[in-house]
């Protein structure tokens, strides 16, 4: 499978090479350029398919020029000790959790594959990498699961000072571990851009094989795929017609992986959204990307901070404006209408409901008629467990979810009792002497 820039068409790399150099030397972000037809892996799938074999399938089905269909099981496997929990609650109403990995968050499941992927191909290839990200905590929490036992990879995590939390002793590069968490004053916009100077450093970059974790990184994007043909897998026996997703806008990574799986030929038919600033709806009633009014010659070289899934959006459907009115349902959503949700998914289906889970609800309550009477279908999406907002689940419903054991841990604070970093180049000698 070949991958190109959304900047430059003409750009022609095989997957290991987007996920090793990351970052398009045009400002662009990485996008496929071939579209695999994945109708026989997909529709070979039912309800007894195991999430790994899904990711191993398909993996192997993507890359199957560059590694064997061992490897690629392999990757899935190790990836994948936790899979999505998809859920019937109502006739035509079905529900994806996507948080039962190491930290509650739907980011396990990408990160967790990328992860995977890149120790499988370092060991294979040789050469090591390292991640270098911001985290509010989180990160540093799954890390702690993931990177035990790597040998090719370790991660410098930059924390605002007194943000660190989900580590243990072992995890840390002076303990014999494989993480480097460090501490620094500031805003996190000041911090993001005291990382993003590093990555503008192009050769110290590739010297010392620098990487995200966030979806910049197609690799990321791609483990988000697989939980579209895993869901359909889960529900194809039990529905007749169209299925649609409903999903929380985010960073419009889930949404750019799930209309990949479309190309791939998975059978949905839409998506339904919250509107944002970035994404939202015409008087006409057609989807609009609002940085589209932007020539991309105009625009800032993408952010290694900041995902740039909008431009992903923006390249899948190009200038075709018949398309994306035909795949992307934006509903505005007030407070009202998303603590409504909330309290209807709790009261009826004893759901516990997040802010996004909330949101994602009240987008079908807006659409969902026009869809139910066609007899199609509709999965909503819940990213992150609702115990993580357990303070909006009590002040909207008067009652908060059991906190599951490894969120505690995730949430537990840790002291590092280390000097701070001031600047890009004390980040830089952290890498170094990595």
């Amino acid at each position: 499978m070949q991958f190109t820039s959304t900047r430059n068409s003409s750009l022609s790399v095989k997957f290991s090479e987007a996920v090793r150099d990351c970052f398009p030397a045009d400002g662009g972000v990485f996008i496929p350029s071939e579209i695999e037809d994945m109708r026989r892996w997909i529709y070979y799938m039912d309800e007894s398919t195991s999430f790994s074999s899904v990711a191993g399938s398909i993996t192997s089905a993507l890359i199957k020029d560059e590694f064997s269909p061992i490897i690629c099981e392999k990757i899935a496997t190790a990836a994948f000790p936790f899979s999505p929990t998809v859920r019937q609650i109502d006739d035509h109403l079905f529900m994806m959790e996507l948080y039962n990995g190491y930290t509650g968050c739907h980011k396990d499941f990408g990160i967790s594959y990328l992860a995977s992927y890149l120790e499988y191909t370092l060991q294979l290839n040789g050469g090591k990498a390292i991640f270098l990200d911001f985290t509010s905590g989180s990160l540093g929490a799954l890390f702690s699961n993931i990177l035990k036992g790597k040998k090719n990879l370790k991660a410098v995590l930059v924390y605002q000072k007194g943000t660190v939390r989900g580590l243990k002793d072992e995890d840390l590069v002076w303990n014999g571990g494989n993480i480097y968490p460090i501490e620094m004053e500031g805003t996190e916009a000041e911090i993001k851009n005291t990382i993003a100077q590093i990555f503008g450093d192009a050769n110290f970059v590739k010297q010392y094989n620098l990487t995200v974790a966030n979806t910049t990184n197609v690799c990321r994007l791609l483990g988000q795929i697989f939980i579209f043909p895993y869901s359909f897998a889960q529900i194809k026996k039990k529905i007749d017609g169209d299925v649609y997703y409903a999903l929380d806008a985010g960073n419009y990574g889930t949404l750019i992986a799930g209309l990949y799986s479309w190309k791939f030929a998975l059978p949905v038919s839409g998506f339904l959204v919250p509107a944002t600033n970035e994404l939202s709806q015409s008087p006409d009633g057609i989807p609009v990307v609002t940085d589209s009014f932007i020539d991309l010659s105009k625009r800032k070289n993408t952010s290694p901070v900041s995902p740039a899934n909008l431009e992903r959006l923006e390249s899948f459907f190009g200038n075709n404006a018949m398309m994306i009115r035909n795949f992307i349902f934006p509903s505005e959503v007030s407070e009202k209408q998303r603590e409504k949700a909330a309290k209807e998914l709790y009261i009826k289906y004893g759901i516990f409901a997040d802010p996004e889970t909330a949101r994602a609800y009240a987008c079908i309550k807006d659409r969902g008629n026009e869809i139910f009477d066609e007899a199609g279908s509709v999965v909503l999406t819940a990213y992150n467990h609702p115990a993580l907002s357990a303070d909006y689940c009590r002040h909207i419903i008067g009652e908060s979810p059991k906190i599951p054991q490894n969120i505690q841990e995730s949430l537990k604070g840790y002291e590092l009792n280390r000097p701070y970093a001031t600047t890009s180049d004390d980040l830089k000698k952290i890498i170094q002497d990595l």
